[in-house]
């Protein structure tokens, strides 16, 4: 598919992220205005609140943009999903008659708020890349043992918290946690001293189901994909992680990307997941091309000064799919809600660049990464400003993620002062 013009100029680069072609889902405000839904068009936001009230856009009986999330329209189910898209298009394409309605309902990006897409009812994480389960398997028992016996045949993952969701821009503060360090027999509560991102991609459940579903089910259940910054306290994991897993390490926040990158967006990009050594039961087998071709980025700024790009990878990397994770999400009955979060788990490639988290790059912090300021970093740093970004490139045309940012902030001196 080649690039779609629109009347709205700004879209038509080959290298804008938000082109025809693209259509993001979010919720942004202006100065004398509250969060309510929009869609990212070239260098503007067209405002759908105001679209459906002027009768532009209707989908449903019922106002669903006029809200600080996506919801509400997900609910309305796959069939409101494809007419939106369909709609959209016909608005913002070269030549379309609602051109002289819709042109006063832009806003510039620049003058907008982006808020958080969804309201997050439940949050999962996976551990689903294998590169990276492999690389942290090794490091602790060694290439001969590096991946559990069950990992190559289920997704592993972890119930997270959904309340700690926090939309791009929002700075994080570094975490107070009982460490054990190896010289010394009793813990301590301290400041995290190994603080680290984990490059992922989230899924964002549209459809609710009640019980086991298939991967086709679950592939058509996902609404669309976010970037997404698994912020993680390694010394404070290694202390607690042993017997029931991540804890207190994963819970101070996850950074997720205000646009929604939807499934017809993506759809050109489809690819293979990799091959198995072990064919996966039939409850999990691939339906087709699961994943998808997405270049990823992260980028490491010290405070004040330029940033570095610390790794390229790509999403194709999983090992898992999102459907396949969300299939055996439900395998036990668990009910899915409408906006329900499931992040990737840390993608990394098979080289040292391309690894997703400092954990790797660094190598456990035997092997300091060389920024390009000069300074060196094993784990964050308080003022460190990490941005994810992410883009698929098409036949003249580039559907982009937009940014996912977040910087550190130091630890409060006293976390109980009151």
């Amino acid at each position: 598919m080649p690039l779609l013009k629109s009347w709205v100029a700004s879209a038509n680069s080959a290298d804008h992220p938000f082109p025809l072609n693209n259509l993001p889902y979010g919720v942004f405000s202006t100065e004398d205005s509250d969060p309510r839904c929009g869609v990212a068009i070239g260098d503007s936001i067209l405002d759908l609140a105001a679209a459906e009230k002027a009768g532009l856009v209707a989908i449903s009986g019922i106002p669903v943009f006029d809200a600080p999330h996506w919801n509400d329209f997900m609910d309305l189910g796959a069939e409101a999903w494809d007419a939106l898209r369909a709609r959209l298009t016909e608005i913002l394409t070269e030549g379309s008659a609602d051109e002289a309605k819709a042109a006063p309902l832009l806003v510039p990006m620049d003058k907008a708020t982006l808020h958080m897409p969804i309201a997050v009812r439940e949050y999962t994480d996976f551990y689903a890349g294998r590169n990276h389960a492999f690389n942290v398997g090794t490091m602790f028992r060694g290439p001969e043992n590096a991946l559990p016996p069950n990992w190559l045949h289920i997704p592993i993952g972890y119930n997270g918290r959904a309340s700690s969701v926090v939309v791009s821009g929002t700075d994080v503060r570094r975490p107070w946690g009982q460490l054990k360090s190896p010289d010394h027999d009793l813990p301590a509560f301290l400041p995290c001293r190994r603080f680290d991102l984990e490059l992922e991609m989230g899924a964002i459940v549209g459809t609710a189901s009640n019980g086991p579903i298939t991967v086709q089910e679950a592939d058509d259940n996902i609404f669309g994909y976010v970037l997404l910054n698994d912020w993680s306290a390694r010394d404070i994991q290694a202390w607690e992680y042993q017997p029931l897993g991540p804890f207190q390490a994963k819970s101070t926040a996850t950074s997720i990307s205000p646009w929604i990158i939807t499934k017809p967006a993506l759809e050109p990009f489809r690819t293979d997941t990799p091959e198995r050594e072990f064919e996966l039961l039939d409850h999990l087998k691939d339906c087709g091309p699961m994943l998808y071709d997405i270049d990823l980025a992260v980028t490491l700024a010290p405070e004040g000064k330029d940033a570095t790009t610390i790794t390229r990878t790509n999403y194709k990397e999983m090992y898992y799919s999102a459907a396949q994770q969300l299939a055996h999400h439900t395998t036990a009955g668990t009910p899915m809600n409408v906006g329900d979060l499931l992040g990737s788990g840390t993608i990394s490639g098979a080289t040292k660049p391309e690894r997703g988290s400092l954990l790797e790059l660094s190598w456990g912090g035997k092997e300091p990464l060389t920024l390009d300021t000069g300074e060196t970093r094993t784990f964050l740093e308080d003022g460190d400003t990490l941005t994810l970004t992410g883009a698929a490139k098409g036949d003249g045309y580039t559907i982009g993620f937009g940014t996912c940012t977040g910087t550190v902030l130091p630890a409060l001196k006293d976390p109980y002062a009151r």
